[in-house]
């Protein structure tokens, strides 16, 4: 595979261990995974034979083992999805929202205090459990049941969608110093943020899934 002409999010998909090395230099592979490798490099400014260096050595030595998602039946992937990253949202949310609200009632009179937080993550947790729906009740059934003809549109929209999680997640990390604490932060500012790199790591390879591997298999007539 040639990695600089290749699209990023092809490169995750058939690279074991990939996503690591994108996420190391910040490249996204989600969302932006339409972009060629050779375009980002050169937009962020990035080392390319340091990167090209680590994916190569991922071909004899791959970082892990993982499921092999290109030859998973789509239905079981699709299983997977909403068993795992659907089901997993769901319980991270709503406790972000209360120990978000409880670190900005405690500590709103501190500089570095993530105030709006909490209402963040309530907008996302409402944006992302109405984007879920309609992939669980409209769009995962047409995939199940091979209307892949009928699913191109929606499959559009739920795309289109996803650029919008990423740039809400690209404000969470921001208000958040990307998931870090402050020093002397106390336990439940600690825990708050340790959540928020979970969920945000969750997210990522959540949509990374959907975009570059089930759409793209179903847009191919997989």
């Amino acid at each position: 595979m040639d990695y600089l002409q290749s699209p990023v999010g092809s490169i995750a998909a058939h690279l074991s261990g990939a996503t690591s090395v994108f996420q190391k230099y910040g490249i996204d592979f989600c969302c932006g995974g339409k972009q060629k490798l050779a375009d980002v490099v050169s937009k962020k400014q990035l080392n390319a034979p340091n990167i090209l260096r680590e994916l190569i050595a991922l071909e004899s030595n791959p970082w892990q083992q993982e499921k092999d998602w290109l030859n998973m039946p789509i239905p079981d992937l699709v299983h997977y999805l909403v068993s795992y990253y659907h089901e997993r949202h769901r319980q991270q949310l709503p406790e972000l929202i209360r120990l978000a609200a409880k670190v900005e009632r405690v500590h709103g009179d501190k500089a570095d205090c993530p105030h709006g937080l909490a209402q963040l993550l309530s907008e996302t947790l409402d944006e992302l459990e109405q984007h879920m729906l309609k992939e669980e009740e409209v769009l995962f059934p047409m995939i199940v049941h091979n209307r892949l003809t009928q699913a191109q549109m929606p499959i559009h929209v739920m795309e289109g969608e996803h650029i919008e999680h990423g740039q809400r997640l690209e404000k969470l990390l921001s208000l958040t110093n990307q998931g870090v604490p402050p020093k002397g932060a106390c336990n439940t500012w600690q825990a708050l943020y340790l959540g928020v790199r979970s969920f945000a790591q969750d997210i990522i390879e959540h949509i990374h899934l959907e975009n570059n591997v089930l759409f793209a298999r179903c847009l191919q007539g997989d």
